[in-house]
């Protein structure tokens, strides 16, 4: 039997972007809370509920090497997305007219985030069980990178820089499920195109920017 510590690992990075995009969704005041359809019900799933709420925000701490300056700093307040996951950065009171750019920006989020909750659901769901009992390959550093895209995604206020990092995450998660679909291409079971149409549904929802 095929040990299933790739995916369970490449799962575990999932998890942290997709709790750190919750969280900023949330910050935002964008997100739909921890009732939000779709969102995985695992063991390793983290309700929006448990996470520190708006407002209670404290100073950036612990960024790593290439963090800089206004350290404890008001400005610098963030608030912690997930284990090893990014420290948000308030976003401003003042948000502004809602502009068709913002409003496009969040349909991109949401898009990204719903897509996130519906892989990692297929991957607990469908693909663990296959990956036991027939072994195929799960490209692990590409859920790395996303996982690190939208850590540094959850540290931007918004402007090109934001834009660019969510495209980055958009085509990154693309990735994912194309490669798992190549996967599993070769395995043609019953179980494996139930699992291959619900990756491609995903992909659906991830259309070209």
């Amino acid at each position: 039997m095929a040990s299933p510590a790739p995916l369970v690992a490449s799962i575990s990075h999932q998890m942290v972007a997709l709790q750190t995009l919750q969280l900023l969704q949330q910050e935002w005041g964008w997100g739909d809370g921890p009732s939000a359809p779709g969102s995985p019900r695992g063991p390793d799933h983290v309700p929006i509920s448990q996470a520190r709420r708006p407002g209670q925000l404290r100073t950036r701490r612990g960024l790593g090497r290439g963090s800089t300056g206004a350290r404890g700093s008001p400005e610098a307040g963030g608030l912690r997305g997930a284990e090893g996951g990014a420290e948000l950065l308030p976003f401003p009171r003042d948000r502004g007219p809602c502009t068709l750019a913002r409003m496009a920006m969040r349909s991109a989020l949401a898009r990204v985030v719903d897509s996130t909750s519906e892989l990692v659901s297929v991957e607990q769901t469908l693909l663990g069980p296959l990956q036991q009992e027939r072994p195929f390959p799960v490209h692990l550093k590409d859920s790395v990178e996303f996982r690190n895209i939208c850590s540094h995604l959850a540290l931007q206020i918004e402007g090109q820089q934001f834009d660019r990092d969510l495209n980055a995450a958009h085509q990154c998660l693309k990735t994912i499920v194309k490669k798992l679909i190549q996967s599993l291409a070769n395995l043609p079971s019953d179980a494996h195109v139930v699992a291959c149409a619900s990756l491609r549904q995903i992909l659906q929802n991830l259309p070209d920017v």
